[in-house]
């Protein structure tokens, strides 16, 4: 578990599967270990839906806030730790945008986050209220790049991504696509994925502007401008795989692989696509160890907290 003090800059579906056919006369041997394959994917699937005993009641459940793609699990955590259904806790779930997440629990207004990390502008306000939070990796997510599926480029490079957002590459018959103008999205200052992109892609240099109307305050926003931008193939912008896959899809568009590798759960979870960020549980770091608040940050950071990532979606990190 590690904690500090907010003076440091810390923490800064659309694809779809489709099961190869199976030849029905295998070895036997072949058959047996495909069988026992099955057996034990079963049992985690069992083991990872199994009730577990209420900790909390549904009156002492502590305010917990956080990011938007975090949403679906706020809705399983609250479910498997007071006993009420996934449907009731849905209802029962909401949260603020990343940058008002980390102020409201700075300032006490919420008492846990499952939250992305802040973006350095967010940093420096916590700095100013001077609170100490407590905060742990609990899950990995993904910068991705979104382009129209009209688009004919399926991948760039980490430097060619750079030089477009950096204002020098401008054509896509620059990176091997038709002769248009590439048409760059971003997100506003102190979102989650705009501190992801900044962090991630750009390492410390400055991307160029961006238009007031090619940064939308919403991740929502963004994935609709993309996908209704002249409807054709020259944007491209970027989200958290999680939101963009599995909360907030839009027909027409695709993501962009980088260096070859697509962003896929098996290549986040394997560290092999190269825009991977941990996600947080975070509380206030005088929370007493017999709160709601503290007695739940242990749920979500223990097996169960595993267990109730694996079956909402998301790709944990193992203890």
């Amino acid at each position: 578990m590690k904690k500090f003090k907010l003076s440091v800059a810390l923490l800064c579906g659309i694809l779809l599967f489709t099961a190869c056919g199976q030849n029905t006369e295998q070895p036997a041997e072949e058959g047996t270990r495909q069988s026992t394959e099955q057996t034990a994917e079963e049992s985690t699937q069992e083991d990872e839906n199994t009730a577990v005993e209420p900790i909390l009641s549904l009156d002492e459940y502590p305010k917990v806030d956080g990011s938007t793609a975090n949403l679906p699990l706020m809705a399983e955590v609250m479910s498997r730790a007071t006993g009420i259904s996934l449907e009731e806790a849905e209802e029962l779930t909401s949260c603020d945008m990343t940058p008002q997440a980390w102020y409201n629990l700075a300032e006490g207004a919420s008492d846990l986050l499952l939250v992305y990390e802040p973006a350095e502008a967010t940093v420096e306000k916590l700095e100013e209220i001077g609170t100490h939070l407590t905060y742990e990796a609990i899950g990995n997510d993904a910068l991705v790049f979104i382009v129209n599926e009209n688009n004919p480029v399926d991948s760039l490079t980490i430097d060619q991504l750079k030089g477009i957002y950096k204002g020098e590459i401008t054509n896509w018959s620059e990176v091997g696509g038709t002769d248009e103008e590439i048409v760059a999205f971003q997100r506003s200052e102190e979102s989650g994925s705009q501190s992801l992109f900044i962090k991630l892609l750009m390492q410390g240099e400055e991307p160029m502007e961006a238009p007031t109307e090619l940064a939308p305050g919403l991740m929502g926003e963004l994935i609709d401008s993309l996908a209704e931008y002249n409807n054709e193939g020259n944007a491209i912008g970027f989200s958290v795989y999680y939101y963009a896959s599995y909360m907030y899809t839009q027909p027409g568009l695709k993501f962009i692989a980088v260096d070859g590798v697509s962003p896929r759960d098996e290549t986040i979870a394997s560290g092999e696509y190269p825009f991977i960020n941990p996600f947080y549980a975070a509380i206030r770091t005088d929370e007493p160890e017999d709160s709601p608040a503290r007695k739940l940050y242990n749920f979500v950071i223990g097996e169960e907290g595993v267990k109730a990532m694996k079956a909402a979606g998301y790709i944990p990190i193992e203890k």
